[in-house]
């Protein structure tokens, strides 16, 4: 997986490269003091990942985002700010790194890019009956509505987990929401949907389903008491 590191502090740079080395299928090509250097270069010799600093002097990186359009890379940022998080998981980055970063966060960060570069980048195809297609390796495979356990946010991709496995498609939760069956899913959290007749329990603000823990929203406790005839 070809990367790119954009970041105004030489040093940070150098400890961002020292990371990138401890990952196997990691290969820098390239490393950028601003993000003006870093757009050129993307026009250039596009990339599949950028470690991307925020705070940056003239355009920040939230902004080089917002001009690479639909060709973005896969984004990781790597700031010194929690502050901007909510504003960057709403542009759909994989994951957001807070400086000091630690070798494991690292290459937890690098796996989820990992899990959505092999999603071959591609849109699930939606339609409102028993069944989607993915494409996976240049292959359209049939997934069955009834096998869909839960749908999990992924920065710019969405994991959908099943009876069988797990596939990651490139799409957002909310266009999928748009066309999944009303009465057999809903939104439980800003990053999962879940399918009703999946459910084994509710405890504590969360819901079980197959071992898994999916925490519940305030925001969607109430839609959700009414979908599962909450008495």
């Amino acid at each position: 997986m070809k990367c790119l590191i954009v970041d105004d502090n030489k040093l940070a740079r150098i400890a961002m490269k020292q990371l990138v080395s401890h990952a196997a299928n990691l290969e820098l090509v390239a490393e950028c003091a601003d993000a003006m250097e870093a757009y050129n270069h993307l026009n250039k010799a596009p990339v599949d990942l950028l470690l991307l600093d925020i705070e940056m002097p003239g355009i920040t990186g939230l902004e080089l985002i917002k001009n690479l359009g639909n060709k973005k890379p896969l984004i990781i940022f790597t700031t010194a700010k929690p502050d901007y998080a909510v504003e960057a998981f709403e542009l759909n980055v994989v994951d957001y790194l807070v400086k000091p970063v630690a070798p494991a966060r690292f290459l937890q960060a690098i796996e989820r890019a990992n899990e959505a570069l092999a999603s071959d980048k591609e849109e699930v195809k939606v339609e409102k009956r028993d069944f989607i297609f993915i494409k996976d390796n240049g292959v359209l495979k049939k997934i069955n509505i009834d096998d869909i356990l839960f749908l999990e946010a992924m920065g710019d991709y969405v994991k959908v987990h099943t009876l069988q496995k797990f596939h990651v498609v490139h799409t957002t939760l909310k266009a999928i929401e748009e066309k999944l069956p009303d009465d057999r899913f809903t939104r439980v959290h800003r990053s999962y949907i879940v399918a009703l007749n999946k459910i084994d329990y509710i405890q504590e603000g969360a819901i079980f389903i197959s071992k898994t823990s999916i925490p519940v929203a305030d925001t969607y406790r109430g839609p959700l008491n009414k979908k599962i005839n909450l008495l």
